[in-house]
């Protein structure tokens, strides 16, 4: 069974860091991709950057040049450093991945950022 974990939020000041990670696990290959995705209260879920094995990328403007996302060669793993976190990122970080027909999704970590 797939099963993907997020690990790595808390309570943070602005201007601090945090490094999410998401493992994926229950398969024998690789996924293609493996995405974060964050809601805040009374928002629509964002995609904020791509984990694929072709390459990896930051797919929000809001956090462009203050996240990286990165993702080991050969493993359903992907990290999200988050730089210079400011309020505004305050969310449910979620990570999200695609095998055919089918979609799965992590339970989520919490990331708040005090002013």
């Amino acid at each position: 069974q797939v099963q993907l974990v997020e690990s790595g939020g808390g309570l943070v000041q602005a201007g601090e860091s945090l490094t999410l990670s998401c493992v994926a696990s229950g398969v024998k290959f690789l996924f293609d991709s493996i995405d974060w995705y964050r809601q805040a209260p009374g928002k629509e879920r964002e995609l904020v950057a791509v984990g694929r094995i072709a390459g990896s990328a930051i797919s929000a403007d809001s956090v462009r040049g203050r996240f990286t996302v990165s993702r080991p060669r050969n493993k359903n793993t992907v990290y999200l450093q988050m730089n210079s976190l400011k309020p505004e990122d305050t969310a449910v970080y979620s990570c999200k991945t695609r095998f055919r027909e089918h979609t799965f999704w992590g339970q989520g970590t919490q990331v708040t950022v005090s002013s």
